[in-house]
């Protein structure tokens, strides 16, 4: 049986991975306001990307707690142990992979009626939904830092777990 990439190696691998998209998106950006198949393949990589990190993170920490939703317990934990602006961005990043598999539901309006929201959400009849939509859904993955951001978050909250 082979070894296990960690944790911190798999977000690292990720935000490595993530800077191909954001280029992809940040070049088509600049070279036309057409939504072309190159930008609209960029936000749906980051999309997926950003999906596939949170959940890995949250299938290998997932033995920190007996049952129950992973992210709430994590985040309850978090303002129990005085983190509360680690717990806040720990729950908008899960209501925001939320709003990625899911659409619109509870989590977008969670997400979108907070106050202090950590990136965009989109209203839903500008989401993605044909050839001639917008090149992103709800959640906008494309503005600077939104990868960044989730890979630190997640990285914090490893530490915390693992020290605990």
């Amino acid at each position: 049986m082979e070894n296990l990439q960690s944790v911190p190696d798999l977000i690292e691998t990720a935000l490595a991975t993530s800077v191909t998209f954001e280029s992809s998106i940040a070049g088509v950006q600049s070279q036309s306001s057409a939504h072309t198949e190159e930008h609209l393949a960029g936000y749906v990589g980051l999309e997926l990307l950003a999906i596939d990190t949170f959940s890995l993170f949250e299938a290998r920490m997932q033995h920190h707690f007996k049952r129950g939703p992973f992210s709430k317990k994590l985040r309850a934990l978090l303002v129990d142990a005085g983190q509360a602006d680690l717990a806040d961005r720990v729950y908008q990043y899960y209501l925001a992979i939320n709003v990625l598999k899911h659409g619109n539901g509870a989590s977008y309006r969670e997400l979108r009626d907070a106050p202090n929201a950590l990136f965009a959400v989109k209203p839903t009849e500008n989401a993605r939904s044909g050839e001639d939509a917008a090149p992103s859904g709800l959640v906008d993955v494309g503005v600077p830092g939104f990868f960044a951001g989730l890979a630190k978050t997640l990285l914090e909250a490893h530490q915390f777990l693992e020290k605990r």
